[in-house]
């Protein structure tokens, strides 16, 4: 997990227009280039970061997956759910 990020929302309408001048200040975690929901509080985000990045870690069931790369192609495989990630938290606050 990467370091928590605090974010500015603005409320638009589907042309991009500001439908509201009202922001909220809110906090997020970020996970291989992706935002979590939001939390009030950098406690809060803080403490939903940790839970998933200890989620990563815990082993799961064999399961076979099925996915498709970026030219088109769909590749089966057999995932033992042993192969877990090492995972850390990182807080720039």
């Amino acid at each position: 997990m990467r370091a928590l990020a605090n974010l500015r929302q603005e409320m638009r309408d589907g042309e991009g227009r500001i439908q509201d001048r009202k922001t909220r200040e809110c906090w997020a975690y970020k996970a291989r280039g992706t935002f979590s929901e939001t939390f009030p509080t950098h406690e809060a985000a803080l403490a939903a970061a940790k839970v998933a990045a200890g989620e990563q870690r815990v082993p799961g069931e064999t399961v076979g997956i099925e996915y498709e790369t970026k030219d088109g192609v769909w590749h089966e495989e057999l995932d033992p759910g042993s192969d877990r990630p090492q995972t850390s938290v990182e807080d720039e606050e």
